[in-house]
């Protein structure tokens, strides 16, 4: 089973990506509303991927981002505003808000590829 880190602002998002991915067979092993915790969380959590919402109340999901190529771990940016924040590798997989059950099982599918 993967574990995955969720990283997003919005408390209802955050819920209904929790359950879409438990209905998947994923594991959440920390949600996260912002850009400290999640820096810290990246550093100090067991996780296997991640799923960044690009923007945290105002401020760029990316130094997360960052912190996690750094370690190695695959993510998806999830955003209402279309693409990955300016800076970021332009191969990541974008997850666009609202997005369906099939959408998610998609992107983390072409996440593992």
């Amino acid at each position: 089973m993967k574990d995955i880190f969720i990283v997003e602002d919005d408390a209802l998002i955050a819920m209904l990506l929790e359950e879409m991915l438990e209905d998947l067979g994923y594991r959440v092993s920390a949600n996260v509303p912002d850009l400290e915790q999640a820096l810290d969380a990246a550093q100090n959590k067991e996780f296997d991927a991640a799923i960044l919402d690009v923007s945290l109340a105002g401020k760029s999901s990316l130094p997360v981002a960052k912190l996690l190529e750094a370690l190695g771990k695959p993510y998806i940016f999830a955003t209402g505003y279309g693409s990955a924040p300016e800076g970021s590798n332009s191969s990541q997989p974008v997850l666009r808000k609202p997005f369906q059950l099939s959408d998610l099982e998609k992107a983390l599918k072409g996440m593992q590829a």
